[in-house]
């Protein structure tokens, strides 16, 4: 490697390092001014709600907010406390005992018929699904995907449903 290109890195480096310390000290500026809205303070700077709500939930200054990245170890319901730092998916293998114990919590609260148990259980596939796609592991995406699709199969949703006619009826 040339020494020009070396400092030309080192240069782009520092550069986001201090716009990522730029932004987090924004972040917490307009919180600590009374700005406590994640989508407000992230349409102020330009940047996702995601990593607002990280920068809050380090400095212990929201706990409220959730979405694909919010780590387990944050629960967001009494269902999450099932994945606390247990669900993976490092390759297939790792991925595979996640699945084991999604599907365990699944049926779980399918036999105690709590609707929203099974729900959260299949809403941590989806998660962990997208999670895995975004980082570039479309084998193990797919291993949470194909549960999460088994389960979708299972419903029993009448193909001749009328859905302008139910509409209009709740009306």
């Amino acid at each position: 490697m040339t020494t020009e290109f070396i400092e030309t890195v080192e240069e782009e480096t520092t550069e986001e390092v201090s716009t990522s310390e730029t932004i987090k000290a924004r972040v917490l500026e307009l919180y600590n001014q009374g700005t406590t809205d994640v989508l407000e303070i992230a349409g102020e700077l330009e940047t996702r709600p995601s990593y607002v709500a990280s920068i809050l939930r380090a400095a212990n200054l929201n706990e409220d907010y959730f979405d694909l990245y919010t780590s387990t170890q944050h629960p967001m319901n009494v269902y999450s406390s099932h994945f606390i730092d247990k669900l993976r998916f490092k390759d297939a293998e790792v991925a595979r005992d996640s699945i084991e114990l999604i599907d365990e919590v699944y049926h779980l609260y399918e036999e105690d018929g709590d609707r929203a148990g099974q729900h959260h259980a299949m809403m941590m596939a989806l998660v962990m699904a997208n999670r895995a796609r975004y980082s570039g592991k479309l084998d193990v995406a797919r291993l949470f995907k194909a549960w999460l699709q088994d389960r979708l199969d299972e419903f029993d949703i009448d193909p001749d449903f009328d859905l302008e006619a139910s509409e209009s009826e709740e009306e």
